[in-house]
């Protein structure tokens, strides 16, 4: 149902938690099971700011009081750095569409796999296509988290904030002020762990490697003093920087160090004494979403676990960082993922795959997709380049179908949702496996210590 005003909110819920100026107490925990989808969905759909505001604030206290907590995963990563424990990596999932069902499938394998060690994340270009902002997207992980029982820190990530080269040549302050605005927007939505990527502004036509990533090192450097400066007190945001632009050139070790020599330098100009980052993509041969080929199927990818070994080895050994991160993986080969451990990766991103077996499950009705696929023909058409077969097209493009069809996908009788979310709870138990990330509980318990940030109420709320 969707609620007429704030008032109905109120009286909606009142049978599972009490909500006052201060924050939520939970009357009934049974019927908050009851009560939080219908706050999803009016913080999804409602045309009313007023009312998507109220839900956020009722979902984040209400977490906070059944101790779900978003964290950083700083500490874990740092503990990384110095070597206090190997052979796990961080699986950090961007969730494009049915969100509230595919992180509840995410927090249930968790909780089965008793492990700790993944993200709930989102690029900024997700954000754009998908209609969700930071505020909706913490929301909802939180909301499923709550749904399924789950106690501990959540670790919610700004995937891929990026700057455009072509924008940064022409007006640099005001493209990075451009990032600082959605930085802010994310650490106020409860993202505390935010990954900038500047490696777009690499320029390899100059002479030496410190040239070619002066604007990178830079712009990272300027962006983590902000975040620094914008993060709440008790809480030290995990910062990733970038290398290797996904789909671009390898990456190399004498990058890395050029990168993170003028980082340091640029990040103690700008502000003196603050952690830096404690990760960095880098470049191993992927692109994202896969490559796909004219039948629409997905190429074989040649990936250099050699560049990741190599340079978590050095990121850990000179830098004291955790090491490297693997960007479009959801599409390899299920026997490449148990190589991500053995090579030190510190973390995986995982997006497509997941799209993917939505959009191919024999649950999602047939009607809904050929609609989704017909209003991609009509409105996409921009996105089909030259040569491209119509299967290319359509795997390309049918992530922009989730914000359109947002609400037809949250429709959907709860038996299709529960359907596709065990396929994605089978996925994910393969993943957590395969990436060592489970059993890791107590590991990240020992390192992570979760911060209770309280968020001012709407002024709507609190005048009713």
């Amino acid at each position: 149902m969707l609620y007429k005003d704030v008032n109905e909110l109120k009286e909606n819920t009142r049978s599972a938690i009490k909500i006052s100026k201060e924050g939520v107490l939970v009357e009934d925990r049974a019927k908050v099971k009851k009560i939080i989808d219908d706050l999803v969905y009016n913080l999804c759909l409602n045309q009313s700011q007023e009312i998507k505001d109220s839900c956020f604030w009722v979902i984040w206290e209400l977490a906070a009081e059944l101790e779900v907590l978003p964290s950083s995963i700083q500490g874990l990563y740092e503990a990384k750095g110095q070597a206090k424990y190997s052979k796990i990596t961080t699986a950090a999932v961007n969730i494009r569409g049915l969100t509230y069902d595919v992180a509840r499938a995410l927090v249930r394998t968790a909780i089965k796999c008793k492990s700790l060690a993944y993200i709930f994340e989102i690029a900024k270009s997700e954000m754009s296509y998908t209609f969700q902002r930071p505020k909706e997207y913490t929301a909802v992980c939180l909301a499923a988290a709550i749904k399924e029982g789950f106690k501990g820190p959540l670790f919610i990530q700004g995937d891929h904030f990026q700057l455009k080269a072509k924008n940064f040549s022409q007006d640099p302050e005001k493209e990075v002020e451009g990032a600082r605005q959605l930085i802010s927007e994310a650490i106020a939505a409860g993202f505390y762990n935010i990954d900038i990527d500047s490696s777009t502004l690499v320029d390899l036509s100059k002479p030496s490697i410190d040239e070619q990533q002066y604007n990178n090192y830079d712009v990272a450097a300027k962006l983590t003093a902000f975040i620094r400066q914008k993060e709440p007190q008790g809480i030290t945001i995990s910062v990733g920087g970038e290398i290797g632009e996904v789909g671009g050139k390898n990456t190399t070790p004498e990058e890395f160090k050029a990168f993170m020599q003028g980082y340091k330098k640029q990040l103690d100009h700008y502000v003196k004494g603050v952690k830096g980052i404690s990760k960095i993509s880098i470049q191993t041969g992927t692109a994202h979403g896969g490559v796909v080929l004219a039948d629409g199927s997905i190429a074989e990818v040649s990936l250099d676990f050699d560049a990741l070994r190599t340079i978590s080895e050095i990121a850990r050994r000179d830098y004291g960082i955790s090491g490297t991160v693997q960007h479009g993986a959801s599409t390899l080969p299920d026997d490449a993922f148990h190589h991500f451990p053995q090579t030190e990766t510190a973390e995986v991103h995982l997006a497509t795959g997941f799209q993917n077996i939505i959009y191919e499950s024999k649950h999602l009705p047939k009607d809904l997709k050929e609609k989704i696929y017909s209003w991609l023909k009509e409105n996409c058409q921009a996105d089909k380049k030259e040569g491209m077969s119509d299967e290319q097209f359509i795997y390309k493009t049918r992530k922009k179908g989730f914000g359109p069809f947002k609400k037809e996908l949250m429709d959907l009788s709860q038996d299709t949702r529960d359907a596709i979310g065990q396929e994605l709870e089978e996925k994910f138990t393969f993943l957590f496996k395969k990436l060592n990330a489970s059993e890791t509980q107590a590991l990240v318990n020992r390192y992570v210590n979760p911060v209770r940030i309280k968020q001012p109420i709407p002024e709507a709320l609190a005048k009713s």
